[in-house]
């Protein structure tokens, strides 16, 4: 499989998105280094070839930072991983923008309130961020905890949806 990058200006810095033939993101994040992306992915789920392109979820990330925060929404993803990632990188999709949840309150919505590191490490494990918002995702002081992007770009995200709300 030949997947496209594409690497876009946002006001949080170059943001590039690694998507399949089928515009499905399989990896995406705020640096322009595009081994970076693609090192996001698990070794087996890495694409044989990369080509620069157009990817359909350019125009969401665009949107989104133009104060359209359910632009990313409907962006296809592709993520493998085990059965407990799996759904908690649906839950996660679920986080509504301005509303965010702490590690625990997230751990119980995936059934096991007491999971928190399990929960800690879906967030960590998000390859196409942004569009699975890990962000969303706060330590139970409120505070930011961990972003694979760096917690300038987290809050500016959570600043930005707060605002829209």
């Amino acid at each position: 499989m030949t997947a496209l990058i594409q690497t876009i200006d946002t006001p949080d810095g170059a943001f590039t998105i690694l998507a399949d033939e089928r515009q499905q993101v399989l990896a995406s994040g705020w640096t322009a280094e595009q081994a970076t992306i693609v090192g996001r992915l698990p070794a087996a789920a890495r694409p044989a070839s990369v080509a620069e392109g157009a990817t359909d979820a350019a125009a969401a990330a665009l949107a989104y930072y133009d104060g359209d925060l359910s632009a990313i929404d409907g962006v296809a993803v592709r993520q493998i991983g085990t059965e407990l990632q799996l759904a908690g990188w649906s839950a996660l999709r679920a986080i509504g923008p301005g509303e965010p949840l702490t590690y625990t309150s997230f751990a119980a919505r995936l059934g096991n309130p007491r999971a928190v590191r399990a929960a800690a490490s879906i967030c960590a494990r998000n390859a196409p961020a942004l569009f699975v918002p890990c962000h969303r995702v706060l330590r139970s002081d409120g505070s930011l905890g961990g972003f694979a992007w760096g917690l300038d770009v987290k809050e500016s995200l959570l600043a930005r949806e707060a605002a829209e709300r």
